[in-house]
């Protein structure tokens, strides 16, 4: 079958999106081939900044670039926060600026979808008998 123009050629697009950094890591449909990735350290030079939606929207655009040089043209996506038993369970302020911007630029969007890690009873929170005092 020869290569058309609406013949689509799927990634994942795996975002992580904590309060200190956002990373998008664009890899092929089994998960195993880095295609792109861009974080938002790589384009803002304060730390603070690297979570911000700005910085979350150009580490997107840099990652799409890469991986549409390698032929991708639709994406699922997945959506991750730090989680596990002290993390929290919600994305960074990058997530949604992320996404729109992976949509932005050209791609197909398939599902999007959240894979941050929760417990099953495993270790005891941290923060005491009386929890965290504020």
């Amino acid at each position: 079958m020869k290569p058309t123009e609406n013949y689509l050629r799927w990634g994942i697009a795996h975002i992580f999106s904590s309060y200190n950094n956002t990373i998008i890591h664009i890899t092929d449909i089994t998960g195993s081939e880095t295609l792109g990735k861009g974080s938002g350290g790589m384009v803002v030079k304060a730390h603070r900044m690297e979570a911000s939606p700005t910085a979350a929207m150009n580490a997107a655009k840099i990652a799409a670039e890469q991986a549409r040089e390698k032929g991708i043209n639709a994406l699922h996506i997945k959506v991750r926060a730090p989680g596990g038993h002290n993390g929290p369970t919600n994305t960074g302020p990058g997530a949604n600026a992320a996404v729109r911007a992976l949509s932005r630029s050209g791609f197909r969007i398939g599902i999007i979808e959240d894979t941050t890690p929760f417990p099953h009873d495993g270790c005891k929170k941290k923060g005491g008998k009386r929890g965290r005092r504020v």
